[in-house]
């Protein structure tokens, strides 16, 4: 029946699947096939293209199905390289609106002929692109500059970040070039600040050929301020009196800013960016080290639309800043990982006391909050609202079962769960029972509580089953879980990323299960499980035929069996990691590689006495 739909219509339902499942659909038929790739190429899906010659055939069928989103890796200056970069021109450039050449290595002839012929480039990565900047004299030519910008009329977007060589010449040459520029990262780029009145005060003509400095960046900020909204300059070093002088540039509106390890801004700076800039609705203030409770304060007066906030390794800010958050009552994504002081009580209370319906939150990390409890975080998970997504508890090391018996409670939208290093999480607490307290040596056979055989069950308790929307799982080092709890509950259809590294009873039982409970997979990280072996690959693989990233390093009894069983059940691999796994050969490593060549895998072995890790 479904080969008689229209292909719009088919088109319109494959688009609500995940890509991964939207690319097992094209191979159902070929009318399937279209439709997945008309639908693939509405999500705007990016392709990453690795820069080679056995990649051009690749790109011309790109090219015919008019894609428009592309990432070319490993490219440098070689004829391969000119040669890949001519054929994506020629197949692709007319369509393409999205171009990333991140950390790559390109000549000037080859980027300017590559750029002349993408005319309605929306979005440029050149970050971590030194080759291109080295020089100076990128668009020196004035012909060629005037090429150019008529090839980038309508860039919106430009990433700019870690270039060591970029200066004032080559950044106003480039970013003339661009006028309807709305979105800029500068980040890890090395500015040069000069304190005083002269900031903002040179023309383009003073520009320097050497140094990027801030005053320049200033004098752009000031002509650019009525279309400029996402600035970058996380890195940067930025000092409070250079944030001050931003804020207050006529005209200008920002709604996002990431200052992402600026240590050196101060509370009373990010005060007066707060007042000036109140339609930000996305501030990044990780790293920044000297920020305490003020700040957040600040943040919650001055900016009352903010949606995404990341506060990420301040190490200042306690309980007390956080009675700030209720204000915030558009906030989607809260970042608070690393902040030690941080106890959750306040946190839990701010968003409880917010009047009707707390905050939409979608994301919400904890993660290495030391101080985090039992206590706290139940009120907290009770505060929240059902919006919540993805919830990062990782290494908060004092949780136990109960705070995932209420997860499992009242967070069962969540697609993202990450619990590594809470090392008092067993397999009680998965299972969803009470731990038995009469018999010490009953608490190390929980097994037989969860036997559906025994006449006196525990009480049922609600268990990691009820998170049936999860596509996201990470359990590592909580090496209290057994079998008897995974082989039950690791049953998720949907589940495309998991990670059990570090579970010391984690055995080929277990691994079998949790294949045929969670046969999505496209991420597995299964380091460092000891009791694993090559017979229970032999029956788990044939399971996860989509899998793309696989670890399985210090694995200890693993084999090149092993490798046989991926090789012949998972064609949809990427990433092997088998390093610290000292029954797999290198040659055995490159003879699963010759078998599928798209593979990149991490082998290590002993040189000298040391243990060498290599990528191949």
């Amino acid at each position: 029946m479904a080969e008689s739909l229209p292909l719009e219509i088919l088109t319109y339902i494959l688009s609500f699947l995940p890509l991964s499942d939207q690319k097992e659909a094209s191979l159902v038929s070929r009318a399937w096939y279209y439709a997945a790739q008309n639908a693939l190429r509405e999500t705007n899906v990016r392709y990453n293209i690795p820069v080679s010659s056995a990649s051009l055939p690749a790109i011309k069928s790109l090219g015919l199905r008019a894609i428009s989103c592309i990432s070319l890796t490993n490219l440098d200056g070689s004829p391969a390289s000119q040669q890949v970069l001519q054929s994506v021109a020629y197949h692709l450039g007319p369509h393409l609106q999205s171009l990333c050449l991140s950390g790559g290595s390109p000549t000037e002839a080859s980027f300017l002929a590559l750029i002349l012929s993408c005319p309605a480039l929306h979005s440029l990565d050149l970050s971590g692109c030194n080759s291109l900047f080295a020089s100076g004299m990128l668009l020196a030519r004035p012909e060629t500059a005037q090429q150019v910008q008529q090839a980038l009329s309508s860039l919106r977007e430009l990433n700019l970040a870690g270039l060591r060589d970029l200066a004032d010449l080559s950044f106003n040459q480039l970013s003339s070039c661009a006028p309807s520029l709305e979105r800029l990262s500068l980040a890890y780029c090395h500015l040069t600040f000069e304190v005083g009145p002269a900031w903002g005060s040179i023309g383009p003509q003073n520009s320097s050929p050497s140094q990027l400095s801030f005053r320049n960046l200033l004098r752009f900020l000031k002509e650019r301020a009525g279309r400029l909204h996402t600035l970058d300059l996380s890195g940067t070093g930025l000092p409070s009196e250079a944030l001050q002088a931003l804020g207050q540039v006529a005209g200008l509106q920002l709604e996002e800013l990431s200052l992402h390890s600026c240590r050196d801004l101060s509370t009373e700076a990010v005060a007066t960016l707060c007042r000036l800039q109140p339609g930000l609705i996305s501030l990044d203030l990780s790293g920044c080290s000297e920020l305490a409770d003020g700040a957040l304060l600040a943040v919650s007066r001055g900016l009352r639309h903010l949606q995404r906030l990341s506060l990420r390794k301040l190490q200042r800010l306690t309980d007390a800043g956080c009675t700030a958050l209720g204000g915030l009552r558009e906030l989607q994504s809260l970042d608070m990982a690393e902040c030690c002081l941080v106890s959750g009580r306040e946190l839990a209370q701010a968003l409880g006391s917010v009047r009707g319906t707390p905050p939409p939150l979608a994301s919400l990390s904890l993660a290495y909050c030391s101080s985090l409890k039992d206590a706290s975080v139940l009120s907290l998970i009770r505060a929240l609202g059902p919006s919540l997504r993805a919830l990062d508890l990782s290494s908060c090391v004092a949780l136990t079962n109960r705070t995932l018996q209420a997860i499992c409670t009242y967070l069962t939208s969540l697609s993202v769960l990450r619990l590594a290093w809470c090392k008092e999480l067993c397999d009680w607490g998965l299972l969803g029972q009470e731990e038995p307290s009469e018999e010490p040596a009953q608490r190390s056979q929980p097994h037989q509580a969860s036997d559906p055989k025994d006449p006196s069950p525990q009480p049922q308790l609600p268990s990691l089953l009820r998170l049936q929307a999860l596509q996201e799982l990470d359990l590592t080092a909580c090496s209290k879980l057994t079998d008897a709890s995974l082989a039950k509950v690791l049953q998720f259809p949907h589940l495309r990323h998991l990670s059990l590294s570090l579970l010391p009873a984690l055995t080929d039982k277990g691994l079998v299960a949790v294949a045929r409970g969670c046969p999505s997979l496209e991420r597995l990280a299964l380091s460092h499980c000891g009791l694993l072996s090559d017979e229970g690959w032999a029956q788990a693989a044939s399971s996860w035929q989509r899998l793309q990233h696989l670890n399985l390093s210090g694995c200890s009894q693993l084999t090149e069996q092993t490798l046989d069983s991926v090789g012949q059940a998972c064609k949809q691999i990427q990433m092997l990691d088998v390093a610290m796994c000292p029954g797999i050969s290198m040659a055995a490593v490159r003879r699963f590689q010759a078998q599928l060549p798209q593979v990149t895998c991490v082998h290590s072995r002993f040189v000298g006495g040391a243990d060498l890790t290599l990528t191949l």
